[in-house]
């Protein structure tokens, strides 16, 4: 009876094994199909969400790059993208950036011109309540177009910023308000190497 049961076990254990031997080779064959395919949205992602925060005129060259900065004591390092016309004179830069929210990380692309004012916003990702936190992607963050940090307080009002919080979703106002801070953060600790004519590497 012991040697049944012990027989049963080890049948078990291999079952397991084969099962998740299988289950695995198959995860990574689906893999390499697809993560060429995958890797090409989110480069077209990527894009679109360039054009839509630091839309240009004219002929328009883009560069990956790195800013490098501290925010809050923090050492940090936010991937960007930086624009230069034709006579390679800088013209902006759009920033990844991100910061918890209610829900979760926020993750957002800003777009801001050489003089430092911020072009457009965009939410690449987030977990935010539908109908309240995730009204962020609506009107909420056309407040942001066309201003200046220098002089417009990124901060929700209720903080003695010149924000208006969505109604209901204070934390969210405060996180979207924040990540576009660290984009501009970043970019002002950056901007005097890029501003070289496209020299920088």
């Amino acid at each position: 009876m012991a040697k049944k049961k012990e027989s049963t076990l080890i049948n078990m254990l291999l079952a397991l094994f084969v099962i998740t031997a299988v289950s695995g080779g198959v995860l990574g064959l689906v893999y390499g199909f697809t993560k060429d395919a995958i890797a090409e949205v989110d480069q077209k992602k990527n894009e679109a969400a360039i054009q839509a925060v630091l839309p240009l005129e004219g002929d328009i060259t883009y560069k990956a790059d790195t800013m490098s900065f501290t925010y809050e004591g923090v050492a940090s390092q936010f991937p960007c993208n930086l624009a230069y016309d034709a006579n390679g004179d800088f013209k902006g830069a759009a920033i990844k950036t991100s910061e918890g929210g209610f829900g979760g990380k926020i993750d957002m692309m800003v777009g801001i011109l050489a003089d430092g004012t911020i072009k457009g916003t965009s939410v690449l990702s987030h977990s935010e309540t539908p109908g309240l936190g995730a009204n962020m992607t609506g009107k909420f963050k056309d407040q942001f177009v066309d201003k200046n940090p220098a002089s417009f307080t990124l901060k929700v009002k209720k903080d003695g910023g010149d924000v208006d919080a969505i109604t209901a979703a204070t934390i969210t106002s405060r996180a979207f308000s924040k990540a576009v801070d660290k984009a501009y953060q970043a970019f002002e600790a950056n901007k005097s190497q890029f501003m070289k004519g496209g020299s920088h590497e």
